[in-house]
């Protein structure tokens, strides 16, 4: 936690071409929506988090916008989640949007970190996939952790071939980011490779896996993203959004949805584990303070409603 000032979230009314954690413009029929904090190689705090929703809120809502573009400034496109600058601000109460759930500023322990990961990673990423518009992620330098989580919630993803990716938390003992669809985007093999190695791998290597539609040299990126939301902006825009949610679906019935609610379930049990003493009073401990006798004693004071002699 940090005493340093906590920057407000933008409203959909506050966000202009240079507002900050996330900045916003319209051009020929493609919203930009730009992830701005370039000095914390664009970590990502719910500050950015409240802010990236206003602005898909604000692109949808607007009927001259044909095709979402998710960029960067600064030299990285995402560095993942926030887990130590001076604005981090888990600690900050923000009222709820993706999911129906307390506060998690007023709990403790794993009930906290439950309400506040369900919020605002799992199921503010799968509310971004069903945006029901075209989105393009255009990505340039790292693409870390949390960064890989905006990138594969985007229809398309076109890189630059400085570009490189990673999912380093098998490190911290927990299996993956929480939007866990590495082997969607990935297949099974590879997705295990870049967990079980904790390395890089670049564009070149992406495109091959078949994570990404195409790679440019970086002078190109911006030109290469806005020829293909142009080609997407000649199509009917109802279309779109029907083609995008019959595809979505085939991902859904090969499991996805089913796959991201195990993985989360492990991930937040990775959190318990490394939270755990590591010792051999750990095990009474987890058990809530209850023994063999105490749960004996609690047992015996229900009723089964029959007649107990």
């Amino acid at each position: 936690m940090t005493d340093a000032p906590i920057p407000p979230v933008l409203g959909v009314d506050d966000l202009g071409p240079d507002t900050q954690p996330v900045a916003y413009e319209v051009a020929g029929g493609t919203a930009y929506v730009t992830l701005n904090r370039p000095d914390f190689r664009n970590a990502q705090n719910s500050v950015m988090t409240y802010s990236l929703d206003n602005a898909f809120i604000k692109a949808v809502e607007d009927d001259s916008v044909k095709v979402i573009v998710l960029r960067a400034n600064g030299k990285h496109f995402s560095a993942g989640h926030d887990i130590g600058t001076t604005e981090r601000d888990h600690h900050v109460e923000y009222p709820n949007r993706a999911s129906i759930w307390w506060d998690h500023t007023t709990r403790g322990g794993g009930d906290r970190r439950l309400a506040r990961e369900t919020e605002v990673y799992v199921q503010m990423c799968r509310r971004w996939r069903e945006i029901p518009k075209p989105m393009i992620a255009q990505v340039h330098g790292a693409c870390i952790a949390g960064g890989l989580m905006l990138a594969w919630v985007c229809d398309f993803i076109v890189a630059s071939d400085d570009a490189f990716f990673s999912d380093p938390v098998v490190k911290m003992g927990i299996p993956g980011v929480e939007y866990f669809a590495h082997a969607f985007v990935l297949g099974p093999r590879r997705a295990k490779e870049i967990l079980y190695t904790g390395r890089r791998f670049g564009a070149a290597e992406a495109l091959d896996w078949g994570m990404l539609n195409h790679v440019v040299p970086r002078d190109e990126l911006q030109a290469k993203v806005d020829e293909i939301a142009g080609e997407i902006a000649t199509m009917p825009a109802f279309g779109l959004t029907l083609a995008k949610k019959v595809i979505n679906s085939n991902e859904d019935q090969m499991g996805l949805q089913t796959s991201l609610d195990t993985a989360f379930g492990w991930h937040m049990f990775a959190h318990s584990a490394n939270a755990e003493p590591d010792d051999t009073d750990s095990f009474s401990t987890s058990l809530g303070g209850m023994d063999a006798r105490s749960m004996r004693d609690s047992a015996n004071k229900g009723s089964t409603g029959k007649n107990e002699g």
